[in-house]
């Protein structure tokens, strides 16, 4: 029989094994006429049931390495809130150094007062960090169309006539910008890629004729150091923002704590009152204490003043990452998957993060 692929996630279908990526049943595969989708896919867009497929990182790196064998053009997205665990240094040498696009994403979920100037300096600075050289850098909505003109207008003068690649980590959003290029240019009454915050949504390469050329949605790659990936699925619900964030403000003393739910801790050792400024959903709330209250806290209120998590079951173990800052410049502390909290002193703070996650500082994004 001729293979057939799912247009929803790429994957090769089949009607074997249910538990496996492409599964229909085989009644519906003999009978395949145009697109179909598989019964993940299927179940996953109607109902949001989660059937939780990942590609490893080694088929991940044969699928990708596969754009090295052309020449075509690159469309990497990044996470506006996960800039340096979403960029994937590897893609340059996996993809043979083709022309790439830098597409940062989400960014209508910063607030609108953001300088997109400075944004894309801190952008450029740390794609060259990372030895990426991108044609161009571009700021997103892929959710709300914003800049899409101007995105459509780079790809169509870098690509010309050549096959377009859209790459990146898990949930940054790609499957949602081919579909808006779709719906916007290519007359898609509806959306052709199944689209989730779940990761591992696309298992394989999604093939979509556009004009004279091919664009290619790629799997995204597991980012293992986001707290998105360890969590269930009413706290993701709750760590995703789902409008523009308005920052919270805090002023501590040495000697005080900030809880982030109960998924992160940042407590404040050494320093002069400063401002810790929070940049998170709408839907975590966030608890000041004094340090020396803070493990009874956290063993006592988790699920209650301390949400998310919601049950003990999603209890997370917290580990201590020690940070001494000792420049004046604004500084954001990044909780991968979380979001990120700008600090305005000198001093020394301790980031406590789940198992695996590990936070970072870098210069303020705002």
């Amino acid at each position: 029989m001729e293979e057939i692929r799912c247009i929803g996630c790429g994957s090769i279908l089949q009607s074997e094994d249910k538990n496996k990526a492409g599964f229909v049943p085989k009644a519906k595969l003999e009978e395949v006429s145009g697109e179909v989708v598989c019964r993940r896919c299927f179940r996953l867009k109607n109902y949001n049931e989660v059937m939780p497929l990942h590609i490893t990182a080694d088929h991940y790196r044969d699928i990708i390495s596969e754009i090295g064998n052309e020449d075509a053009l690159v469309v990497k997205i990044i996470d506006i809130f996960d800039i340096e665990g979403s960029i994937i240094p590897q893609i340059a040498k996996l993809t043979n150094h083709n022309d790439m696009i830098l597409v940062a994403n989400k960014i209508d979920l910063l607030p609108k007062s953001i300088k997109e100037g400075k944004l894309k300096h801190h952008l450029m600075k740390i794609a060259a960090d990372h030895n990426l050289k991108p044609k161009e850098i571009i700021l997103m909505s892929a959710k709300k169309n914003k800049n899409l003109d101007q995105i459509m207008n780079i790809i169509s003068e870098y690509a010309d006539k050549r096959n377009i690649y859209i790459v990146g980590a898990t949930n940054v959003g790609k499957s949602t910008f081919v579909n808006a290029l779709l719906k916007a240019y290519a007359g898609s009454k509806q959306d052709v890629i199944t689209v989730s915050s779940n990761a591992g949504t696309t298992l394989d390469l999604i093939q979509i004729p556009f004009g004279d050329q091919w664009i290619i949605d790629t799997p995204g790659i597991i980012n293992e150091n986001q707290l998105t990936h360890y969590i269930g699925p009413e706290t993701l619900k709750a760590v995703t923002p789902k409008k523009e964030i308005k920052p919270k403000g805090f002023q501590l003393d040495s000697g005080q704590t900030l809880f982030i739910g109960g998924l992160a801790r940042i407590d404040y050792i050494h320093g002069l009152k400063a401002s810790f400024v929070c940049y998170l959903s709408e839907f975590l709330s966030v608890h000041r204490t004094k340090l020396e209250n803070a493990e009874h806290l956290f063993e006592t209120s988790l699920g209650n003043v301390l949400k998310p998590p919601f049950t003990e079951e999603e209890r997370l173990t917290l580990v201590p990452h020690i940070f001494k800052i000792n420049r004046a410049n604004k500084m954001d502390i990044v909780l991968p998957g979380l979001g990120f909290i700008m600090y305005n002193g000198i001093g020394t703070i301790v980031v406590h993060t789940p198992e695996h996650v590990i936070p970072y500082v870098r210069e303020a994004l705002i």
